[in-house]
């Protein structure tokens, strides 16, 4: 018997090394992408990072997931363009700015007065001690410009969608626009009710980027595409905003709504997933849609 529950515990240790391993494996392979001669990607486990070279440094949208990942962008960004100048943060998800503390204390870390205010109702447990050195420290509530010699950067908060509190960064001079996740490519979204999210309103702020003057799109998740990528996912959106008109004006339940909603511009779409955690798919993004329509949610108040 003590072999038994011998064998069996060093299954379970075996189990959970390999486990260990793979995660931290993930957590510290990251993919570099050239979108210009001046624009990167870089890809991992958490949101896709942009970092725009200036003659002054490296400007970096977003940090991922983990202090361990920061310090890999960071690392990368210097090669790639410098000593970091800024970082801006597209909204307050985890997956987007806790790689944030791996950067000097004082760092100037751009977002939106909503997104600061989201890190500090809704993470600030995260952000004590010396991580509070990278908090956002310059706000804005609609539009900011950030110009550092030969290159500009416009930052948009074009509306509701993810959350309410998302911008988009706009490299002007490289006529390319990092989204956040305002926009994942191929991907089902995640859809931020209680941060302000809104599918009924998304379609609408995607509508204002696609007035900028732009050839390539990041993506806060998925690869980098162009206009007409993000006009497919402004298709996807739409057919989710109808389905919320039709629950708003049927009155069905859940369950009538998921069985029979009109939905087919997910084709193909990727689901994201963490076990135990979270899962983005179709019956997520519906029951999201069905929610907002019904008022089946609550919504954080930020004071």
């Amino acid at each position: 018997m003590r072999r038994i529950v011998g064998a069996v515990f060093a299954v379970l240790a075996l189990v959970a090394s390999i486990a260990a391993i793979y995660g931290y494996l993930r957590v510290v392979t990251l993919d570099v992408e050239r979108v210009t001669d001046d624009v990167h990607v870089i890809y991992g486990l958490g949101g896709n990072v942009g970092v725009l070279r200036t003659k002054l440094g490296a400007v970096i949208v977003d940090t991922m997931s983990f202090r361990l990942q920061g310090r890999q962008i960071r690392e990368r960004a210097e090669r790639l363009a410098g000593p970091t100048q800024a970082i801006v943060n597209t909204h307050y998800h985890l997956d987007h700015t806790h790689g944030n503390p791996a950067f000097a204390s004082g760092m100037r870390v751009l977002s939106t007065q909503r997104t600061r205010a989201y890190l500090g109702a809704l993470d600030a447990s995260y952000w004590m001690g010396d991580a509070s050195g990278t908090l956002p420290n310059e706000t804005f509530e609609q539009d900011y410009e950030l110009r550092l010699e030969d290159k500009t950067v416009r930052l948009l908060h074009p509306g509701r969608g993810h959350t309410d509190g998302d911008l988009v960064a706009y490299f002007v001079e490289d006529r390319v626009v990092h989204m956040g996740d305002l926009f994942f490519n191929r991907r089902y979204p995640n859809i931020d009710l209680e941060a302000g999210g809104s599918v009924r309103e998304w379609v609408a702020s995607i509508d204002r980027v696609l007035e900028l003057d732009f050839d390539t799109v990041i993506p806060g998740h998925g690869p980098v595409t162009d206009r007409e990528g993000l006009r497919a996912f402004r298709h996807f959106m739409q057919q989710l905003a109808a389905i919320g008109e039709e629950v708003a004006r049927t009155g069905r339940t859940l369950e009538e709504t998921l069985a029979r909603a009109r939905l087919d511009a997910d084709a193909g779409y990727q689901v994201i997933a963490i076990p135990f955690v979270m899962r983005l798919d179709r019956e997520f993004v519906i029951r999201r849609t069905w929610e907002e329509a019904t008022g089946r949610f609550e919504r954080v108040v930020l004071r």
